[in-house]
């Protein structure tokens, strides 16, 4: 699992599907018996002692109605094929998973010069040369998706995409991408050069309930309680259902 601030107050946490049973738990065992309600995006627990958590479903809508935690555990948990595409300045990776399973993938590279300070006439071959090549890489990025992806894309729930997000929005420009793009759902991955190893990861990003935690008020009533250890992340065992 990971956490980093949340804007406007709290934290993020990212808690795989596996987990999302033993961390309500915890939440449970740390504050206390709590209330859950819910949308088809979201189930959200108010606790006893005021904390609350919003855990954020992957690929939504889910199903409609209570029990809550039960259709979010049960939604997180689908093995659904997802396409992946990454794409940084001169390198590329596509894919095809089966829940975390990579079952097509293709990964590449081509060159694009660094930026250099010279100036004048050489400045601007310069900067032609490299265009071209990031227009190069872009093309061969495009091919290498539609390669890999096209054939299940009657079967796709899903694409996602990620690396650098100007390289992304460049190659959104590529009409061939159309179908593709059109299934375009969060996350988008934040990852670095696009090698097999790094596309391999990416289902514990994609697949991923992200949980947005506040801790309860201070018992002086002038924020959230602060310096407690068992407030920061998880532990398991079952847990109540809430609603």
């Amino acid at each position: 699992m990971s956490a980093r601030p949340a804007k406007g107050g709290g934290r993020w946490v990212s808690v795989p599907p596996e987990r999302v049973h033993p961390w309500i738990d915890g939440f449970a065992d740390r504050h206390g018996p709590f209330e859950a309600t819910g949308d088809d995006r979201a189930v959200r627990l108010v606790a006893a002692d005021g904390a609350l958590a919003e855990l954020h479903a992957p690929f939504p809508p889910m199903r409609p109605g209570p029990p809550h935690v039960t259709r979010l555990v049960a939604h997180a948990r689908a093995e659904r094929r997802i396409g992946v595409v990454l794409v940084r300045l001169g390198g590329y990776a596509a894919g095809v998973f089966q829940g975390s399973e990579l079952v097509a993938s293709k990964v590449g590279s081509r060159l694009v010069q660094g930026r250099t300070a010279a100036g004048g006439w050489s400045q601007q071959r310069f900067a032609r040369r490299r265009r071209n090549q990031a227009d190069q890489a872009l093309d061969r990025a495009a091919d290498t998706a539609l390669r890999v992806l096209t054939p299940y894309l009657p079967e796709l729930e899903a694409v996602v995409l990620g690396g650098d997000r100007r390289a992304v929005d460049a190659l959104r420009a590529d009409r061939r991408l159309a179908p593709l793009l059109a299934l375009e759902a969060e996350p988008f991955l934040t990852v670095p050069d696009p090698r097999l190893a790094v596309l391999r990861e990416t289902p514990a990003q994609f697949r991923a309930v992200r949980v947005h935690v506040v801790d309860p008020p201070s018992p002086t009533g002038t924020g959230p309680a602060s310096g407690n250890p068992a407030s920061r992340l998880d532990r398991g065992g079952p847990a109540p259902e809430g609603s």
